[in-house]
């Protein structure tokens, strides 16, 4: 059967995983990138300062895999220092999903950031 232009958009393509943030008292879901976000994501870190820093790499990734039960973005691009502001270890286990969901590794992001 092939597909529509309209089934194609419709189509919940983006997975997403709850996890437990026991520090904030609750649960967050992570969902993958949309690709339109990756760009974003990939442009920032790789045009970041120094060829990225840890707002850019961990906050950045994580505004744009926080997602509420409806699946709507819970942070924006313009929030990302806010979200840095919370603490590292919290990051980087919101970090490790959104990297996995997003099937990256650590060391993509680093490349990104050196070229």
């Amino acid at each position: 059967m092939a597909l529509t232009k309209k089934a194609i958009l419709a189509a919940d393509d983006l997975p997403r995983e709850e996890v437990d943030v026991p520090e904030w008292g609750g649960t967050v879901f992570v969902r993958m990138m949309t690709a339109a976000e990756l760009d974003v994501y990939r442009d920032r870190v790789v045009n970041a300062t120094g060829g990225g820093d840890a707002v850019t790499f961990r906050a950045g990734l994580v505004a744009k895999c926080l997602v509420g039960e409806d699946g709507e973005r819970l942070f924006t691009d313009d929030e990302v220092a806010d979200l840095g502001s919370k603490a590292t270890s919290v990051m980087e286990r919101l970090t490790a999903v959104a990297l996995r969901l997003n099937g990256m590794a650590a060391e993509d992001v680093e490349e990104m950031a050196k070229n």
